[in-house]
């Protein structure tokens, strides 16, 4: 049986405000490529639309940005248009969203977290470490302290004629799927989590509510929902001398 890869396989869009990202798509990770030309059109112009709170320290950049009301943009926040942030939103200390990203109502950018050409589904979290770069967090979601989401295959190198990197390939299910993204994190069902220092490569899709324990490290590839992905690891205790 084909694996179903639609974002209705992974995400609840029921009035999903920015539901629009996901229409008439076959695959999910087809929507990270909507999201330049989303913004463009949906807030493409505005400059700043600030219905939060801007607190002192923090740094609006570049670019249209979009803020909903009772949004808290605390001290030390660096936010780069284009981006809309929902209401009801913490940006916390240290947060950094670069840009093209697209976050829900209800959630949480958090210290030392980074959000980068990505979508946050209402109620998602990456609120401690977290590196969120071409990635789509269903849901509440909810990522470890550490967690990363790799954007970028370490052997990716430029094509010396072209300039351009190989595209990531997915194996699922016997089946061969080009994502024809030279650049793409993970994406995560609604109600996943991830344990800390947990690290997610290219191309990796979490079914709904699947759980990834601590200092896991996934291949690219479908891990299925309603799942727990466990790490096995083997101690021994030995006297101090």
């Amino acid at each position: 049986m084909t694996i179903n890869l639609h974002p209705t396989a992974f995400f609840d869009l029921t009035d999903y405000e920015h539901a629009d990202l996901f229409a008439d798509i076959e695959f999910v990770w087809q929507a990270l490529n909507r999201i330049k030309p989303y913004l463009a059109e949906r807030i493409g112009g505005v400059g700043k639309k600030i219905e939060g709170e801007i607190m002192e320290g923090a740094f609006l950049g570049g670019g249209d940005i979009v803020i909903g009301p009772g949004t808290v943009v605390e001290p030390g926040a660096y936010i780069q248009g284009p981006t809309i942030i929902g209401a009801g939103c913490e940006i916390r200390h240290g947060a950094y969203v670069r840009g093209q990203a697209v976050i829900g109502d209800g959630c949480v950018v958090g210290n030392a977290s980074e959000v980068k050409n990505s979508i946050m589904l209402p109620g998602a979290h990456c609120p401690h470490f977290n590196y969120v770069g071409d990635s789509i967090l269903g849901r509440r979601v909810n990522l470890g302290a550490g967690t990363k989401l790799s954007n970028l295959a370490v052997n990716s190198v430029k094509d010396p004629a072209t300039g351009k990197r190989p595209t990531i390939q997915l194996s699922i299910d016997g089946e061969l799927y080009d994502t024809g993204l030279a650049k793409m994190g993970a994406i995560l069902g609604d109600d996943a989590q991830t344990g800390c220092n947990s690290v997610l490569n290219p191309g990796v899709l979490v079914g709904p509510r699947t759980l990834i324990y601590p200092n896991a490290s996934l291949s690219k590839g479908y891990y299925p929902g309603d799942s727990i992905v466990k790490l096995r690891q083997t101690q021994k205790i030995i006297p101090r001398r």
